[in-house]
């Protein structure tokens, strides 16, 4: 019916409102100020912060320094002592060239499905000679002299530091770095880590000379290149940072337009008060640094295209050592997974403010959160994800059924219209006025508003957006099973019907061949399927070329989503079934019990110009 397709119309349009509404009234908070003066951070770390600052050479050269590396040959860099790093979620290694952490794998999670895949590689060392190795991306530590000290008398990047015989860093043994600079500081790097993705890092400098020292800490997170993953608009990979309490994502490609700084290069500096982390996201991983307390300054840089680095820094305040004194400082460095309860524990429990938001919960922030905490919830209560995400469904179409009974019982009244309709239309002939004067004088009469089904439509879109945003982003589901020959419930369905699921001996084609989209799986043909069936139960538009658009709707469906996420496809599968059966049930309760076979009858009967028998 032209009013159903009107309602569609409406309901994709105020769902457009509501976004445009909330961006109105509830805009994104800013982390810089877009007239170029101070902020209020700014003011309070330029009142906290000692008067001498590292020059910009200084800081030039630690970045230079940072990055040198990569001219080094593999064999050159194999002769540098590393010390192991052993936990239950994490294998690698520490170079004592800077200190840096340029190897780290995650135990926990594999490359691929398949029993000999690789562990995910997450940092990956300059001149690394392993086929599976990554481009380098590495976290390194240092400090920066100021006041008239030295750059040579302070260990940075280039460094070689040394370490107990046999170290082996583990969450029951930290390791102590130390170098001894020959002019009286002697540095200390002391590294511990707990049982999942946390490090802790004190950088301590001790005087032994009669004359006061002005040094400041730093840490840089570089990232060679950009990462394999593919770019989308639904997921925010590249910087993420935490300031004062001010979330600020900049996407890889954004690094190329930042303004030139005196000194730094490409790069954007933001003075953090209080508290605030700032490094590289990933989809399911992240390697950030998070200073114990503030204030300090956050940075990101961009080397040009020559190089192609991108960095993030995290700088402390100059420290006025004196003499026989000693300083310290610690940061916190994750490298690892962004596991809610990980994650969240951090937060929670050691004062990573806003840590949470390291996870790209999206526009729809304050309704992924909540689906994202129940299916959680659900999850550890069930055993499996993907019986979680159809219990997720039986409890939104509960929460929602109150509005959906209104749009069930208006459609249940419009099917019994139906042969009214009928006949308006023959009377009307042509004459589409007149169809439109008599329709809306038939519903007046009946007490029938054809735009009731329109509210279940408008809360539906954006539920069914948050759920993507849940299931594309959470780690939760990577290579979640849920039965049979689900094993991955964050990837498309493995069956095809191009080799009958299995039967013919080829394989399924890959995503991007043109072939990927007639490869149907069983979860994309069990959607076309339910869609079909719950249409069955709507009138159908009078107007004849409209009636043919909603008839292919189903299968339409069927082929856009059929490369989505498996529980995704499931989702919609559970929430088809459940509509077709509450819909049915009020319907019935109506008087109007829907005869779904009789009307298939009829449908083939009409196709092929007999009766239905």
């Amino acid at each position: 019916m032209e009013n159903q397709n009107k309602n569609l119309i409406i309901a994709a349009v105020l769902s457009a409102l509501v976004l445009i509404g909330w961006t109105v009234f509830f805009p994104p908070e800013q982390t810089t100020n877009p007239e170029g003066g101070e902020t209020v951070s700014d003011q309070a770390a330029s009142a906290t912060a000692p008067s001498i600052a590292p020059t910009p050479e200084a800081l030039a050269q630690a970045t230079q320094d940072a990055n040198a590396v990569a001219t080094a040959t593999s064999d050159q860099l194999a002769q540098i002592p590393r010390i192991a790093i052993e936990t239950p979620d994490l294998k690698g290694s520490i170079s004592l060239l800077g200190g840096r952490f340029d190897d780290l794998s995650l135990e926990k999670y594999k490359e691929t499905l398949d029993k000999n895949s690789p562990d995910v590689r997450l940092l990956a060392p300059v001149g690394g000679d392993d086929t599976n190795a990554a481009k380098p991306y590495y976290v390194v530590y240092g400090w920066l002299p100021a006041g008239g000290y030295s750059a040579d008398k302070v260990p940075g990047p280039r460094t070689v530091w040394s370490a107990p015989d046999g170290a082996k860093l583990t969450p029951e043994t930290p390791v102590t770095l130390t170098w001894d600079n020959g002019a009286g500081l002697v540095f200390h790097r002391t590294i511990s880590v707990d049982k999942d993705y946390l490090f802790t890092i004190q950088q301590s400098v001790e005087n032994t000379t009669d004359q006061e020292v002005r040094l400041a800490p730093y840490g840089i997170i570089a990232r060679h290149g950009l990462p394999p993953s593919k770019s989308t608009y639904v997921l925010h990979e590249g910087a993420v940072r935490m300031s004062d309490g001010k979330l600020e994502e900049i996407k890889y490609k954004k690094f190329k337009d930042l303004e030139q700084s005196a000194g730094e290069g490409q790069a954007e500096l933001i003075s953090v008060a209080d508290n605030g982390w700032t490094g590289f996201t990933d989809k399911y991983w992240m390697t950030t640094l998070a200073p114990k307390t503030g204030p300090f300054t956050s940075v990101v840089k961009y080397s040009g295209e020559q190089s192609d680095i991108y960095q993030t820094e995290t700088r402390l305040p100059v420290m006025t050592v004196a003499a026989g004194a000693t300083q310290s400082a610690d940061t916190y460095l994750f490298a690892g997974a962004k596991e809610y309860e990980v994650i969240k524990h951090y937060q929670d429990d050691l004062g990573i403010v806003k840590f949470i938001d390291s996870i790209d919960w999206g526009w729809f922030y304050f309704l992924t959160k909540p689906i994202f905490w129940l299916l959680h919830w659900l999850h550890a209560a069930i055993g499996n994800m993907g019986w979680a995400i159809i219990a997720l469904t039986c409890i939104i179409k509960l929460i929602v059924f109150p509005l959906a009974r209104k749009s069930y019982i208006s459609m249940a009244k419009m099917k019994e219209l139906q042969p009214e309709m009928e006949a308006l239309k023959e009377r009307a002939g042509e004459d589409r006025q007149k169809l439109q004067q008599g329709m809306m004088e038939l519903y007046k009469k009946n007490k029938v508003n054809p735009a009731a089904g329109c509210l279940p439509i408008l809360l539906q879109i954006p539920i069914f957006f948050s759920l993507y945003k849940v299931i594309y982003v959470t780690i939760e589901l990577y290579h979640a099973p849920w039965i049979g020959w689900i094993h991955d419930l964050s990837a498309p369905d493995p069956t095809s019907i191009l080799n009958l699921f299995g039967l013919l001996p080829w394989g399924t084609p890959e995503p991007g061949n043109f072939l990927f989209i007639l490869s149907l799986g069983i979860l994309p043909i069990l959607l076309g399927v339910s869609m079909w069936f719950q249409q069955k139960l709507n009138p159908a538009p009078a107007d004849k070329s409209q009636a043919m658009i909603f008839a292919w709707m189903p299968w339409i469906f069927m082929f856009m989503l059929g490369s989505f996420a498996s529980g995704l496809v499931l989702y919609w599968i559970a929430n088809n079934t459940i509509t077709f059966i509450q819909q049915y049930t009020i319907m019935s309760m109506h008087g109007k019990r829907p005869d779904i076979f009789g009307n298939i009858k009829s449908s083939f009967a009409k196709k092929s110009g007999g009766k239905a028998k």
